[in-house]
């Protein structure tokens, strides 16, 4: 820190012209005539250095020398930092020295080091506050020779805070005087014009895709407690972190921004991850910022059950609904350029709204927004407003079947799966080609843990014999759409392949993996393939090992003999059938929205037959119970 260039006179004058008593303070009809003394001459100031065997930090010595002491007014904590002849050596009064070594472990960080030895060397600063002190730290200075000044807060048992300089604690004490009289009406100066001045122009510069040069100064004004600023900045830090949760405040209870931001504040408590009191408290907040009750039931059920529709108005609002049908069914390279394309056309419902945030609550569009995404929507004008075009960022989805051979967000590159395809057929249809009693879809589902959702045995109306799937339905290419199953039951003599029955609607053809590691040792991975029209199977094959079972005519493309290798290893012969297919068939599935968006799904009718007469089979069901 260079303190040569910060005048103290300017600062302290300034913060002396601003100060207004807290709102609690004026019932009483306190006043503070002067908040700091004349300063210290440097005699004075030697003397004391003196006394205590240490030449005192530049910025604090400076400080004196200006102002021999300071009423801080921090709300909880310090009061009033004495002068020259108020500072002396804390000496660890209440023996923190001990118990913070204890905690030191045996690798521990320099910054915790510093910490346990601070209590005995500090220079004590405060002469009235709240069970609170101001610690200046001799032994962590820095190349300035700048100490460290620690802020422990007696009565609140957290660690102590720490400021880097005497002067860096004191501008935190500034912007904290501010942020605690922001909500007074008579406290306008300077320093609040300047600051709402930053927030209007960060609001512009979001707009215009400058996002980068909007956050420093919306930071600032929220050290600031200026209003708007967290609101504003909340915005700029959410739709990189997507996934992540922010507070809209009293936002959400605004007409112009409720439709946009409640359903967003719903996504946590409708993932459950809310805090002890659950609903119960989430909707209290809601109530008490003045939302009614029934409303945020009305989105949080919405949000929790999937139905929830992000429906903005004008033309971004028909691009969204446009986006919205690839992107229910799994395409959605092509949904987010729709939005992408359309972005500009975005129109804040109010001043306090600077980007689409509302798009991250809705279940099939959220969840296209990646953190790359998120920041291209920052950088993209929109609202009227005028700026570069950011770099479009590239598409997710690689063509084919390949990635299923790689370890992904939500499952291992030797992890199972199955497949029904059908060409020239809507992706509805499907639970009525191959679902069971009273199949349909569900509401959209997050497929980042799709993989745990498996039906037991005897779910619903199936026969402990059955092995139902719950699939992932949508569409992979203009010609064929899909039902996929990521954690499948073993592959066995007992199954029926589904394509006969999928290809009264067109082609149909079935894949199903099932890795050796989900058997006793000694049992080989398995692939299969069928292919069926009109209902009448076509070829098929099944490979286990090197033990090959097939029928009807196979092309020659996705002859087994020749794809499955005993010289190559079980990833490279499943990476070559699953290129022949994609090349052969033209067959292919949408990686992101399987592994991390949100796709309808069904239970289908059972992969296995019944037992025949002399037949037997078994399974094992865990069931994990509380102790």
């Amino acid at each position: 820190m260079n303190s040569e260039s910060f005048d103290w006179h300017t600062f302290l004058g300034r913060w002396q012209e601003e100060w207004v008593p807290r709102e609690e303070e004026d019932e009483d009809g306190q006043t503070l005539v002067s908040q700091g003394r004349p300063g210290a001459d440097e005699a004075v100031i030697a003397a004391a250095e003196r006394r205590l065997g240490r030449r005192l930090p530049p910025s604090y010595r400076e400080f004196l020398a200006v102002s021999d002491g300071w009423h801080v007014d921090q709300t909880a904590g310090v009061y009033q930092l004495g002068g020259v002849a108020d500072i002396d050596w804390f000496q660890d009064p209440f023996g923190m020295t001990p118990m913070y070594e204890e905690s030191l472990g045996d690798h521990p960080r320099e910054e915790e080091v510093l910490l346990a030895g601070m209590w005995r060397r500090a220079l004590r600063l405060e002469t009235d506050s709240d069970m609170s002190y101001a610690l200046l730290d001799p032994g962590d200075s820095d190349e300035d020779g700048e100490w460290a000044l620690y802020l422990y807060k007696g009565w609140g048992g957290e660690y102590p805070d720490r400021y880097p300089s005497f002067r860096a604690y004191m501008e935190a004490m500034y912007r904290s005087f501010h942020g605690d009289r922001a909500g007074r009406p008579d406290f306008v100066n300077a320093t609040t014009r300047a600051q709402d001045a930053h927030v209007e122009e960060a609001r512009l510069l979001a707009l215009r895709g400058r996002h980068e040069e909007a956050l420093p100064l919306l930071e600032e004004a929220l050290s600031f407690g200026r209003p708007r600023s967290a609101v504003l900045l909340n915005q700029l830090r959410h739709l990189p972190a997507p996934r992540g949760s922010r507070d809209y405040g009293l936002l959400v209870a605004d007409a112009r921004y409720l439709p946009e931001l409640l359903p967003v504040q719903a996504m946590e408590p409708a993932r459950g991850e809310w805090r002890p009191g659950g609903d119960d408290h989430w909707l209290g907040m809601m109530a008490a910022r003045g939302v009614a009750r029934e409303t945020a039931e009305a989105v949080l059920g919405a949000m929790r059950d999937g139905t929830h529709r992000y429906e903005p108005p004008g033309p971004w609002g028909r691009a969204v609904a446009e986006a919205r049908e690839p992107a229910r069914w799994g395409a959605t390279d092509a949904a987010w350029r729709l939005l992408r394309d359309a972005l500009p056309l975005w129109e804040a419902p109010g001043p306090s709204l600077i980007a689409p945030v509302g798009l991250l609550a809705d279940p099939v569009l959220g969840p296209l927004i990646t953190p790359e995404r998120g920041r291209e929507i920052l950088a993209t004008p929109r609202a009227g407003e005028t700026g570069p075009v950011p770099e479009p960022t590239p598409d997710l989805d690689p063509p084919g079947l390949a990635w299923l051979t790689e370890a992904v967000s939500n499952r291992r590159a030797s992890d199972g799966y199955r497949c029904v395809w059908v060409e020239g057929a809507d992706p509805a249809r499907l639970p009525a080609l191959i679902g069971g009693k009273g199949a349909r879809l569900g509401a959209p589902a997050d497929q980042s843990t799709a993989t745990w959702r498996r039906p037991a045995p005897e779910t619903g109306h199936a026969e402990p014999w059955e092995d139902r799937a719950v699939v992932a339905v949508g569409r992979s290419t203009d010609e064929w759409i899909f039902a996929f199953d990521g954690d499948p039951n073993h592959l066995n003599e007992r199954f029926v392949s589904p394509a006969p029955a999928a290809s009264s609607a067109g082609r149909a053809v079935v894949v199903w993996r099932d890795p050796a590691r989900m058997h006793p040792e000694g049992h080989p991975t398995a692939f299969h393939l069928s292919v069926a029209e009109q209902g009448e199977e076509l070829y098929a094959f099944t490979v286990r090992g090197t033990d090959i079972q097939r029928s009807g005519a196979i092309p020659e493309a996705l002859d087994p003999v020749r794809l499955f290798r005993p010289e190559r290893s079980e990833a490279d012969n499943e990476l070559r059938v699953l290129e022949a297919l994609h090349t052969e068939l033209g067959l292919s599935l949408p990686r992101f929205a399987l592994t991390r968006g949100s796709l309808r799904t069904f239970t289908t009718r059972s992969w296995t037959r019944a037992p025949r007469e002399g037949e037997s089979f078994a399974y094992i069901r865990f069931v994990r119970h509380r102790s």
